[in-house]
């Protein structure tokens, strides 16, 4: 373990920023050392020995076996371009993920300047002061300097399952906290004393580098069919290669038309588009506030049929406000958003409410508390700067109360004030039967008009030892306190987007029942049916549970362990569960839904760790927008691949035909090179920018279980790759028939092919009805066709390059026929599109969604 920092203590008040700039350029980061970044010598290796590549290399050497010299360097020309392309896509990727790593590492809240500010854990420096809380992960080493109940799980240094206490006050030795620790319990304040390799976690050798990422679902689909496709084409290309030479007794060329079907066969281009779909869309999600952390998560988000929310912070701003003030015995209750001034019949409940919050508070509800204390009580003897805390009762899933006990500076007996949820006060207080009903009404009343409400109790304790709970004072009911925490804007509009998606919404709050259906009638969730409650749901069993799911849209009074068992029914009915969830305890919740969703700004490191999402903005409006970039994906995805298999027909039939018919090869190694000049960029560029379909958000959610490679998409693909092959065959014999001329005839069917392309990437933009119909630009599809023509003019109209390619130039009225032909293949897209359209498996009927959800 590292020595305590031995400078000077640091001024309570933090370091000045200057000051932990200065000391973050000699120290260093606070990181472990990161894993070598690949180079670009790295990334050119890696493409160099892809299969394709591999292939080439030996088309290169068979050209040069034959004497073709100049097909031999076109060849390699070519391929440089190729080359290019890929390592630049996947240099792409790779930056956006480097972005990533960026946005998810921890950060720490610490004293700078004489205010708590959140700074990334790397920036932080030896003397600064962290503020820890329940759920934090320790950012640094540091030396306690305060703590309030605090524990400590330090299992990854120790291998110690039970957390360790760490008392500060009457220690006498420095009480150490240690990076990569994690808070359980309690909150304190520590100086950091080590960092990065410094620090305990670097000197016992742990490392942080990021574990290898599993596979995806869809990318072990996409390298099973990839696996068999390779494996299909070696096979039918050696079978070419044998029939060629034992046909034609011209086994050189034999070789080379086995070598072109097995480049023509092999869909190298799918794991590149998956590698840069799910990158790339997981940066595009980071831009929307959205961070990604798990990729299986961009997959599944289109398919999410339920999203579980909280309240706090999700639907409402997460500022709260104290509103209504009522102590015990008056009429109705007191405004307290006016001016400065309350009745004296409420100076003591605002008085005990401050006093059981805590002074440096970063919980809302004690910060509002804090400001209306601040606003009403200034300047009078119901603020307490001067006592001192003696020990606090933390809030427990058995009691939803916290109490705190006080010394006051000229008497003997501590004063000890609670608050916590009413019927959680009340038990405290044991009052008669007559008093609970009062103030129960009044609960209900103020929960009503959408307020959060607390209960306040006191109770006076005599010096000494403390009891070991809270049931053991003798507590005193106080009042009321109302805080308001207005709905989002936004949120309503969301809600009813989410309807027409056929996506349902539910809320899970631990506020009143009639606070929950207040906010609930407010967003638009108030369906008529009436509220779970956590202790109702304690007493279902599971049928019964699953039948009050079918309808029950606001689940209140919950305690972060229900939530798990609500996720798990939803799952047993065949929902994709998206869940959010900010705390310690809402960890196993989130793991188990499909789609785990932490809040970045007040959610714990646990929480965050244990989600496949992050929403850094803390609000629906960005969970929305996340199941819509979902959709997205998975729906260009589809797009993309449709496009490659569509593509692959008439290259793979343009190899075996010839030997079919006893024509001479038409396809040769440096066309389909070429022709990956735009089925490279078109996959991993064109499709991944396609924006949402217009009507994506108004169709149900896709079956989670439906396949990238179903029966509609290999449909769509092999008719449309059918048609475009007919087409450009006819092309050939066209041009054959014309001209006499094998090498007129390859042009123009190369044109008709490359044309074709271009509409094929045209058609499968959108799937919509409609098509095209005003569909907006895509900037890389206008240069990637307008770097196309440009190299169909070059290899058709200079003599010189047309020969490289075994072309001679078309006469004109071939060219036009040409373009005629690519024009009958965009008609026959569109016809093929629509009727894969109907073709299409239906997903999963809709389930019956109430009409809030």
């Amino acid at each position: 373990m590292p020595e305590p920092f031995s400078g000077p203590a640091t001024d309570p008040a933090g370091l000045c920023t200057d000051e932990a700039v200065r000391r973050l350029a000699t120290q260093g980061p606070n990181e472990l050392p990161a894993p070598p970044r690949r180079g670009a010598a790295g990334l050119l290796r890696e493409v160099l020995l892809e299969p394709m590549f591999l292939l080439l290399a030996a088309c290169g050497a068979i050209y040069l076996a034959l004497g073709d010299r100049h097909e031999a360097l076109m060849l390699l020309g070519f391929v440089a371009v190729v080359v290019g392309i890929t390592v630049v896509q996947k240099r792409r990727s790779e930056r956006s993920l480097e972005v990533l790593r960026e946005l998810s590492s921890p950060r720490a809240l610490v004293l700078r300047d004489g205010r708590p500010q959140r700074v990334a854990a790397r920036e932080l420096v030896t003397g600064d002061l962290v503020l820890l809380a329940e759920g934090d992960r320790v950012p640094a080493d540091l030396r306690l300097r305060a703590a309030s109940n605090l524990a400590i799980d330090e299992s990854l240094l120790t291998g110690e399952s039970l957390p360790v206490a760490k008392p500060v006050a009457g220690a006498t030795a420095p009480v150490l906290a240690f990076a990569g620790t994690l808070v359980t319990q309690g909150s304190g304040q520590g100086e950091v004393c080590a960092t990065g390799p410094r620090s305990a976690l670097g000197r016992i050798g742990a490392s942080l580098r990021a574990q290898p990422a599993e596979p995806t679902p869809v990318q072990r689909e996409t390298q099973r069919i990839v696996t068999w496709v390779a494996a299909g084409g070696l096979a039918l290309a050696a079978a070419l290669a044998g029939a060629w030479g034992l046909t034609r007794g011209d086994w050189l060329h034999g070789l080379l038309a086995g070598l072109t079907l097995a480049m023509a066969i092999l869909p190298e281009e799918l794991p590149v588009v998956l590698t840069i779909f799910l990158g790339l869309g997981a940066w595009r999600l980071a831009r929307e506030q959205v961070l990604a952390r798990r990729m299986p998560a961009v997959e599944l988000l289109g398919a999410t049929t339920v999203l579980c929310v909280d309240k706090t912070g999700t639907l409402t701003r997460n500022h709260m406000a104290v509103r209504q003030l009522w102590a015990d015995g008056a009429a109705r209750p007191q405004a307290a958003d006016g001016p400065p001034g309350l009745p004296e019949a409420v100076h003591a409940l605002l008085e005990y409410a401050v006093l059981a919050s805590h002074r440096r508070a970063f919980d809302p509800m004690e910060q509002a508390i804090g400001e209306a204390g601040q606003h009403h009580l200034a300047r009078t003897e119901h603020l307490h700067a001067d006592w001192t805390l003696v020990d606090d009762y933390a809030l427990s899933p058995q009691l939803l109360a916290m109490s705190r006990v006080w010394r006051s500076p000229d008497r003997q007996d501590l004063l000890v004030a609670a608050k916590g949820a009413p019927e959680a006060i009340v038990d405290l207080c044991h009052l008669p039967d007559a008093q609970r009903a009062h103030i129960a009404a009044q609960v209900a009343r103020l929960a009503a008009e959408g307020l959060r409400v607390l209960g306040v109790a006191r109770a006076i304790a005599r010096a000494g030892a403390l009891p070991p709970g809270q049931h053991d004072f003798d507590f005193a009911f106080v009042g009321l306190v109302g805080l308001a925490d207005p709905l989002r804007p936004e949120v309503p509009a969301a809600i009813a987007e989410c309807r027409a998606a056929g996506i349902r919404v539910v809320m899970i709050t631990g506020d009143h029942p009639h606070t929950a259906l207040a906010i609930a009638r407010q967003a638009g969730l108030d369906g008529g049916a009436p509220p779970l409650t956590g202790p109702e749901l304690d007493r279902l069993d599971d049928a019964a549970l699953a039948a009050r799911l079918a309808d029950t849209c606001v689940f209140c009074r919950v305690q972060p362990e229900q939530k798990l068992r609500l996720v798990q029914a939803f799952r047993a009915r065949g929902d994709t569960v998206a869940m959010t969830g900010d705390g310690v305890n809402d960890a196993p919740a989130l793991q188990a839904a499909h789609i785990g969703v932490a809040m970045g700004a007040r959610g714990t490191d646990v929480a965050r760790e244990a989600a496949a999402l992050v929403l850094l903005a803390d609000d629906f409006g960005a969970l929305l927008t996340a199941v819509r970039h979902g959709r997205r994906v998975f729906a260009n995805l589809r797009k993309a691949i449709a496009f490659v298999l569509a593509v692959h027909v008439p290259i793979v039939g343009l190899s075996v035909v010839p030997l079919l018919l006893g024509w001479p090869m038409v396809l040769m190694p440096v066309h389909i090179l070429s022709l990956q000049l735009i089925i490279d960029p078109a996959c991993a560029i064109v499709f991944e920018a396609e924006p949402l379909e217009p009507a994506a958000m108004r169709a149900p959610p896709r079956p989670a279980e439906a396949r990238l490679f179903d029966a509609a998409l290999l449909w769509r693909g092999g008719v449309q790759g059918a048609g475009l092959l007919g087409l450009v065959l006819l092309a050939y014999l066209h041009g054959r028939t014309a001209t006499g001329q094998d090498e007129v005839a390859r042009a123009l069917a190369f044109t008709v092919l490359v044309l074709g392309n271009l509409a094929l990437i045209q058609a499968n933009r959108r799937w919509a009805p409609g098509g095209g119909a005003g569909q907006p630009w895509n900037r890389a599809f206008g240069w990637i066709s307008a770097g196309t023509a440009l190299l169909l003019a070059v290899v058709l109209c200079v003599p010189a390059v047309g020969r490289l390619f075994a072309f001679s130039t078309p006469p004109w009225p071939l060219l036009l026929a040409g373009a005629g032909y690519a024009l009958a293949a965009l008609g026959w897209f569109a016809i093929s599109g629509r009727w894969a359209a109907r073709r299409a498996l239906r997903p999963a009927p809709r389930p019956a969604i109430p009409p809030s959800a």
